[in-house]
């Protein structure tokens, strides 16, 4: 891990938790692209609102990253790198966009944890992330539904 923060963050779950000493570093994440909601969505997760985020199958391609899997873990950081807790994921799901329901929106808690509201803020953030690789969101396209748990946060 080059994050200074999220580093130290991981070592000190480890001093409590032998038994993930095998894993693999955590992936270090700040969640949407701005600094307002990578800030909020931080805060939602710490309070125990936010228990899911998606991804794009074509970010993700486009990317070159791995999909994510069941105990995968992950720092999360606030938009200036911070760390700010380690989550562990607990299920992965890969369905059309069109195919989210309210109860997983609520899961995400964002905005008023509506339907609505989620498709519109995922939408627009699709439209952005895909963009950059000359791609347009559908609503047919594949997203990575993740759904976490924190495991570690300091007091």
């Amino acid at each position: 891990m080059d994050n200074h923060s999220a580093n130290n963050m991981w070592g000190d779950y480890l001093k409590n938790h032998l038994e993930d000493v095998f894993h693999d570093a955590p992936k270090t994440i700040h969640f949407c692209d701005n600094e307002k909601d990578a800030n909020e969505c931080s805060k939602l997760v710490l309070s125990g609102i936010k228990k899911a985020t998606t991804d794009s199958l074509l970010g993700i391609q486009h990317r070159n990253e791995r999909l994510p899997k069941i105990g995968d873990f992950i720092v999360v950081t606030d938009w200036e790198g911070e760390a700010q807790c380690i989550i562990e994921i607990t299920k992965v799901t890969l369905k059309p966009f069109f195919s989210i329901n309210e109860a997983y929106a609520q899961k995400e808690g964002e905005g008023d944890k509506s339907l609505d509201y989620w498709k519109k803020t995922h939408w627009d953030y699709y439209k952005r992330e895909l963009e950059v690789f000359d791609r347009e969101p559908r609503e047919s396209m594949i997203v990575v539904c993740q759904e976490f748990e924190v495991v570690f946060k300091r007091k």
